[in-house]
């Protein structure tokens, strides 16, 4: 029974290494006629702390001077503010949840018309014991529309990183999970020998008393 807790702490300890959140930069190159996701991440810097978070998306055109709203979302209530996207506006962040820290969106049938510059701005409102502070972070993704796809040295060597980073933490991981496991059988193998001893003292201690019974008569 000791045996499978301690695994089980062990493995809590490692998986623990992936929680969190980290903040990603986005794709920049949409290709006309597919979907394009525009990442924006605002990790908090506590993240035990409670906390209630709307977005507001903006998009300045090539040949505009000021941003102008295109998108909105709260807890599981999206609003497409700008017209000209119709319903190509998805949301693509966190899901059920007043703490939004992924607050990315997808469009859908991209057209060379969505090329420019995007804002995500994130209002966040911490909650403490005794007040709340308000958190302001805004992001810039600077977007460009091609007919085709086009698979640059950039995000070929960074796909590359992905899997060799992937392996490198499964091995680690299966590392730690060996490194338990020893530490659990070593601590076993200390066990036995002890209790062994212990068997012997009673039995030398119990042939004893026999023998002194057996005298006796």
């Amino acid at each position: 029974m000791d045996f499978w807790v301690l695994m089980l702490l062990c493995l809590t300890a490692v998986s623990s290494c992936w929680a969190g959140c980290v903040e990603v930069e986005s794709e920049t190159e949409a290709v006309v006629g597919h979907e394009f996701k525009i990442r924006c991440i605002s990790c908090k810097k506590r993240g035990e702390t409670k906390a209630i978070t709307f977005v507001e998306w903006f998009f300045r055109a090539k040949d505009e001077d000021a941003f102008r709203v295109i998108y909105y979302y709260q807890k599981d209530a999206p609003d497409i503010k700008d017209e000209r996207y119709g319903n190509r506006i998805l949301w693509s962040g966190s899901n059920h949840t007043e703490d939004l820290q992924d607050v990315s969106i997808q469009i859908t049938n991209v057209t060379m018309e969505d090329a420019g510059e995007y804002m995500c701005k994130v209002n966040r409102t911490l909650e403490f014991e005794n007040h709340y502070y308000n958190v302001n972070v805004s992001k810039f993704i600077q977007v460009t529309v091609v007919p085709n796809a086009n698979r640059d040295i950039a995000s070929i060597v960074s796909e590359i990183m992905m899997y060799v980073l992937n392996v490198v933490l499964t091995i680690w991981l299966v590392a730690e999970m060996m490194y338990c496991y020893k530490k659990i059988a070593a601590a076993g193998e200390e066990t036995v020998p002890e209790n062994a001893s212990d068997y012997l003292a009673i039995t030398a201690e119990n042939k004893d008393n026999c023998l002194g019974v057996q005298t006796q008569e």
